[in-house]
């Protein structure tokens, strides 16, 4: 066995959903570093460019940005279409982009959330990931190929403790709770749907990551890890190469979780 080899991602076509993100700019550098090329996929199509030409400078590398509206069918056969013109093939997905809340309705009471709101949230938590899945499943199954990685959260497994909040506007509204759930289950079903056809599906759920938030609500939330602390951006990165590579060939349908032991009390 070359443990290398394992991990080896090159030449693999990676497609990053909410790639100009926290997380999903850290996903993109890991992968490319290990060869992938990218498709940085994002409504933030100019912080996409950006990503893009750090990426080729570094790694030499051949990433693809793409404006991406999960929201708009159209845009993610789009995504698909332009991706299959530069590569002529998918190996990974990254359904990572999500609608965490807009600010000012963080401490909204749950009885007042706007259905406006909820009805958007899903859309692209959970309906977009749907529609990724939909479009992109359609050239893996052809090529008899392919890893499908949902992102869903801490919160998908377990209720936001509401106590470590108050008024600290890092609330966690119960969109983002309900998505992040059901994302486990869409996993299960596609491992066990595409079973047979060379694909598998599998689910990241990372905790917290520090950035700058309210330095009680970080004391807090730090208190129910057993790490004592939340994690740093760039520290899912390993557990990102380990399902998009070949290191996880014998892992589908599971969901590997990443917590500081948040949900192992």
């Amino acid at each position: 066995m070359n443990v290398k080899k394992l991990f080896n991602m090159k030449n693999r076509v990676v497609i990053i959903t909410g790639a100009a993100g926290l997380l999903g700019s850290q996903y993109a550098d890991g992968l490319s570093q290990s060869g992938a090329n990218v498709v940085l996929a994002d409504v933030k199509y100019s912080e996409c460019k950006k990503i893009e030409k750090e990426l080729i400078s570094k790694y030499g590398v051949s990433p693809l940005s793409i404006k991406l509206d999960l929201t708009n069918p159209k845009s993610i056969k789009s995504m698909v279409s332009k991706t299959l013109k530069k590569y002529s093939k998918i190996d990974v997905l990254i359904n990572n982009a999500a609608d965490q809340g807009n600010p000012k309705l963080r401490t909204t009471k749950f009885e007042d959330f706007p259905l406006s709101y909820w009805n958007k949230a899903l859309s692209v938590n959970l309906t977009g990931v749907f529609l990724c899945c939909q479009e992109v499943g359609k050239v893996m199954v052809k090529q008899k190929r392919g890893v499908v990685i949902n992102i869903s959260s801490t919160y998908g497994l377990v209720a936001p403790d509401q106590r470590i909040y108050g008024k600290s506007g890092q609330n966690s509204a119960a969109f983002y709770s309900v998505t992040k759930s059901a994302l486990l289950n869409l996993t299960r079903y596609l491992a066990s749907y595409w079973q047979g056809k060379g694909i598998r599906v599998n689910t990241l759920s990372p905790g917290g990551v520090e950035k700058n938030q309210n330095s009680n609500f970080v004391k807090k939330y730090s208190e129910k890890t057993m790490l004592g602390r939340m994690a740093k951006k760039d520290e899912y990165v390993g557990a990102i190469l380990f399902l998009s590579s070949d290191a996880s060939s014998y892992m589908t349908g599971s969901n590997l979780v990443v917590d500081g032991g948040w949900t192992a009390w």
